[in-house]
């Protein structure tokens, strides 16, 4: 199958997903929430495939859910747009298959909360996380972030949203390695090898373990969470934040030389 947002690349008993939207720096659209949905859902009954790895590439991860689709959403709209990326992100997370999030350069807000539904995190010392979300009025993620962190830790990045570079990631808990940035893909595909010869089986028991406890309605607390983000969108002041920051970006790009 292929996808016009992804490239999937197959290799023995594993496979990697590249996030290709390069000029919009990953963006997490619409179209590439439901391309990550429906290729999981593939992967996960596909028996030729026993991990994935998830990445933006060398040089970016994601810089979070597309502001300028959101922008123009209507009130009607906003539900089920959320509703969009909480159903993608829990589709990730109850994967049945390890999953390795490879992230180069930046994973802000909707680019983070994907890595933190991953199993495992491989950051390139380029690697970048912020939840820069409370600027615009609005929630961050915070069910599976507090589960990588702790509560205390969990409340100081989504409520303060400070950028954590690769080396405070690791110290935190938050990934699982740091890397240069020219050995990240090899890393994570060494990862993945590794799982691919464990019992898939007994793998997915270990997720299974690792979910029960010690939350038992994590996937139901996504649910509440984009719930609580549509009512917050919904609020005129969040799309103008959106919008201010369009125009920013706009001024910046008319400034830099050609």
């Amino acid at each position: 199958m292929t996808y016009k947002t992804l490239i999937l690349d197959r290799r023995p008993r594993y496979c990697i997903v590249t996030m290709n939207r390069p000029r919009d720096m990953n963006a997490l659209s619409l179209e590439m929430r439901r391309e990550l949905h429906a290729c999981f859902a593939r992967l996960a009954q596909d028996k030729d495939v026993s991990a994935v790895i998830l990445t933006g590439g060398d040089y970016i991860f994601s810089a979070g859910v597309d502001i300028k689709e959101m922008i123009h959403l209507t009130s009607d709209e906003i539900e089920d747009y959320c509703n969009s990326i909480s159903e993608c992100l829990k589709q990730i997370y109850n994967f049945n298959k390890p999953v390795i999030a490879a992230v180069g350069g930046i994973a802000l807000g909707g680019g983070f909360n994907l890595a933190t539904v991953c199993d495992m995190i491989i950051a390139s010392e380029s690697a970048i996380f912020s939840h820069p979300e409370l600027k615009f009025g609005l929630n961050p993620l915070f069910t599976p972030l507090k589960e990588l962190v702790g509560k205390a830790k969990a409340k100081e990045i989504t409520m303060i949203g400070e950028p954590i570079a690769a080396q405070e990631a690791l110290r935190i808990g938050l990934v699982n390695k740091v890397v240069p940035p020219d050995k990240l893909m090899a890393v994570a595909t060494i990862m993945a090898q590794e799982l691919s010869q464990r019992s898939a089986k007994a793998l997915e028991a270990v997720k299974k373990i690792s979910r029960l406890t010690p939350q038992l309605e994590t996937t139901s607390l996504f649910d509440v969470e984009f719930g609580l983000t549509a009512l917050l969108f919904s609020r005129t002041e969040t799309k103008k934040h959106m919008n201010d920051l369009l125009e920013e970006l706009k001024t910046r790009k008319k400034g830099r030389p050609t």
